[in-house]
Parts: structure tokens; sequence; C-alpha cells
């Protein structure tokens, strides 16, 4: 291999104070995890001696503890887009310490391409293999590494051998010609390749390779409790019930979900119900639920732009190579999100809210309006462009002191004109078709909870007689009741 042999903390000794790194990973499913740790152990060692150390970190979605965990911790981000979930770098957004630029998965790529986000000046990327003429055969996720790998004028390899290299073939990389060269993206049906299996680099960009063997710093979803079996059940019902009516196929369509343990329980109802038959993802995440609906051939092909699953199954799926390599494809994120596919395959999305609204706007990313939790994923490219576009939730959040139904949401990601169906473990409301009026009566008495039905009827009620309900001087009376109390029940309309 004519690649220089690096060391971590020699790799993480390349990228200076300023530097913009773009690293590979989809979730923590391929995301690098030594190199990052060596940069926060440098950026420790150069704020101890009185130096600035900093980067902006772009990834495709995501990543583990060992890149955005601990670069948080060091006090090494400056700048960070377009998603996140770890718990150190969330407050250190919210109390303002790292700038964050939350947007639609989707856009991310050919945004960084375009130039609006700024330079790249290194990409890490996390490979199973590498030959000399800069052929990389990437791990569990795919994410935004191939335009990464594209733009960057530097590289570095972190080649990880906790992953086979026979993971070769899994993979489909497409990236489409930006504007005005643009053509149509030439994918059809949901097993179709269109590209590599590899990612093609210059080998004159790849600065270096640093040898590893880590894990997916995946963790196991808890098991399914009655609420989100109660959720997982309504949705396989309604989606049933459209077959029945017509209006979905008989041989149904592909699936998009949320990542959770809700959405696992939405896949294990989709599989356990009799009226559905086997099915497609066309989805951002591979999860466990979708591996094990392999098994009992429930789901037939899954294609994602990540393999985000516990440890046992990725250990189970890496010994029965061959069954799984006709089922499971892995596309960059622009492909898996894209909404020209999304609305050419007919997919039926089902993503999670924070909270919903009375009109069905739904909130996905913000906590009482202003601290965010992840961001909004890739949760809007399908939602605009799905077949079907679902929202599902607890009716309740904390032991009851919230509700997710309320009046107004405090901070909107999907308006109601792109939201088609609420489902909670109350029940399902269809809001296609419903006047203002009509979707604010089905979403309270459909699925709210009872302890808050009569509060949220009270506030239709102040509206008074208006195309949309809405009293605006009482729109956060709820969000405030919870502020100045910890408990949103009680509101004196």
């Amino acid at each position: 291999m004519p690649f220089a042999r690096l060391s971590p903390a020699e790799a993480a000794a390349l990228i200076a104070h300023g530097d913009n790194v773009g690293f590979s990973g989809f979730t923590p499913a391929g995301a690098p995890k030594v190199i990052p740790l060596a940069l926060a152990e440098r950026a420790k060692a150069e704020h101890a001696a009185g130096r600035a150390f900093k980067i902006g970190v772009l990834t495709g979605a995501s990543t583990g503890k060992s890149l955005d965990g601990a670069l948080a911790k060091a006090d090494a981000i400056s700048f960070r887009t377009p998603y996140q979930s770890d718990p150190d770098m969330r407050a250190a957004i919210n109390a303002g310490r790292i700038r964050f630029f939350d947007m639609h998965l989707s856009m991310f790529p050919q945004n960084v391409r375009y130039g609006f986000l700024g330079k790249v000046d290194w990409a890490v990327i996390e490979a199973c293999d590498i030959n000399d003429h800069g052929e990389v055969v990437l791990t569990t996720g795919v994410g935004a590494a191939p335009t990464f790998g594209k733009i960057a004028p530097k590289v570095l390899i972190e080649l990880n051998r906790a992953h086979p290299a026979a993971l070769r073939g899994f993979h489909d990389i497409y990236t489409p010609a930006d504007p005005p060269h643009r053509q149509a993206i030439p994918l059809t049906r949901v097993n179709d390749r269109i590209g590599s299996q590899v990612l093609k680099i210059d080998p004159s960009r790849i600065i270096g390779v640093v040898e590893c063997n880590h894990d997916d710093e995946t963790g196991s979803f808890r098991d399914c409790d009655e609420v989100t079996k109660r959720i997982g059940y309504n949705v396989a019902e309604f989606l049933a019930a459209e077959m029945k009516a017509g209006r979905i196929p008989k041989e149904f369509l592909p699936i998009q979900s949320g990542v959770g343990e809700t959405a696992n329980a939405v896949l294990f109802a989709l599989g356990d119900h009799p009226a559905i038959p086997p099915f497609e993802m066309y989805t951002e995440v591979i999860q466990d639920a979708v591996i094990d609906l392999m098994r009992q051939e429930k789901v037939k092909f899954a294609s994602g732009s990540s393999l985000t699953i516990s440890a046992e199954r990725r250990k189970a799926v890496y010994k029965d190579l061959e069954f799984f390599r006709p089922r499971i494809i892995l596309r960059p994120q622009e492909i898996t999100n894209n909404p020209e596919i999304v609305r050419r395959l007919g997919i039926v999305s089902c993503n999670t809210a924070l909270e919903v609204d009375i009109s069905g706007n739904v909130n996905s990313t913000h906590v009482l309006g202003k601290q965010m939790m992840n961001g909004i994923g890739g949760s809007g490219d399908f939602t605009r462009n799905a077949f079907i576009s679902m929202f599902i939730c607890p009716s309740v959040a904390k032991q009851g002191k919230i509700s997710t139904i309320v009046p107004m949401v405090s901070h909107a990601d999907h308006n109601e004109h792109s939201v088609q169906i609420i489902v909670t473990e109350q029940g399902i409301a269809d809001l296609r078709g419903k006047a203002p009026a009509e979707r604010a009566q089905i979403i309270i008495d459909q699925c709210a909870h009872p302890d808050y039905r009569d509060e949220l009827k009270a506030y239709v009620e102040r509206s008074g007689d208006t195309h949309t309900p809405q009293a605006v001087a009482d729109a956060f009376s709820m969000h405030e009741q919870f502020i100045r109390t910890g408990d949103m029940h009680g509101v004196a309309w």
C-alpha cells in the first residue's frame, strides 16, 4: 500500500486550528473513532498550553461518543452541522458554546459541494478496505462520505479491522452531477443499483491511513412497552385499512421509518399484521427490527444510508453476509433521502414528533421551542414527498406532565400542508381533506390523552368562530404552565 501509515496522534497533528473536517458515517455506524479521540486529546493539550484549538465538524448525521462526544467534552468544536444526538454535544449547543446549523439531510451533501457551508479542509473516512488505486470500501455507514472524499483536498482513512473487507458489494455509491448538468437519478425500484461498490478517491489526496479495530458505537434499543406497541398496532391497522380501501396497492409500498424504540415497534407491528404482505424499506437507517424481519421473510429488501444495529445483530450479520448481501444496499444520504426518489417510489413515511398542535403542525426538534434535541434529520425530506406521511408519538411525556398535543407547537418543523396522519397510542387522526376546525377536533378526540382533552377543547372554544381555531394570547399557555409549575395540567383559560 503506497499510503503513509500513521498513528492516531500523528493524523490528528496534521489538522490545524480552524480547519473544517468532514467525517464519514451516518449515525455512529461508519463514523471514525480513533482519529477524533486523538483530536480531542490534542485539543485538551493545546488548551492547557493556552493555545486555541477548535475545528468545524461536518458529518452525514449523528456520530458516536468517540467523535461528537469526545470533541464536545474537549471544547474542540466551533461549528457543527447538520444533525447530532450526543448529550454532551447537545448541552454545548444549547449553552451557545457550539454554533449548530440544522438542515435537511438530503440537502447537506449538495450544499457542501455548492460551497454554501464554506470549505472542507479534510475528510476523515472509515473504511474496511482500500487498494493502491484509492478504491475505498466503506463500513456500515455512507452518509456524506462520497462528497467529502470528492472535494476535500486532504483525506485520512481510518482502516477499521472490526469490519470485514467482505462488505464490498453492500454499497452503491452514486453522486448526482451538480446543476446545470444534473440528470434524472436512474433509480426506479428499491433494489436498483446505479453506482459503484467502492468510493473512489484520488490517491494523491490520501495523506495517510490509520489502522484500528473498534466496533460501531451503536447501542441496543429498549424493548417495546405497551405504549409503543399500541402506536405500532395503530399504524399497522391504518395501513391495512388503506389497502382494503384500495388507496395502497395490494403489493404494498416501500416504508421509511425513523430511529428508536417507537420506530422499531411500528416495524414489528407491520411484520406481525396478517393483512400486510412482506414489504420493502427505502429509508435512512436500517435498524434491528429490519434485520429480524428479514430473517422472518417479512422484509424483502432494505435500502438505507447506514446499518445502525446493535452489536449482537451486527455479529450475526457478519457471520451470514451471503444471506444479507442480496437484501441490503447502503447508499449516500442524498440518494436515500432524495425527494425525486421518495415521490417516484411512493414511500410511506413514519417519523417521530416531539409535539403536534391541533392544526397538524409538527415540532420534531426543539423542547419548549428553544432547546435543541437532535435536529430535523431526514424527516422533512420524506414528509414533504411521501405517498402518505405519518408522525407518531406518545400522547404524553414526563409521566403525564406534558401533553404532546398542544394548541400551537413551540417550534415548527413540518407544517400542516405536509402532515397527513398523526398517530399516538390513543388513536389515529387522518387529516387528509380536513378543514382546520375539523383537524382540531379529530386530533383532540383521537390522539390527545383524555387528561388533556378538556383543556384543548376549551382552547378551541376561546378561538371563537373562525376558519382556523387559534387564540393568539393563549396559544402557548400550556407551555407556560409547564415552565411555571412543571406540569401542563390546570391551565386557566
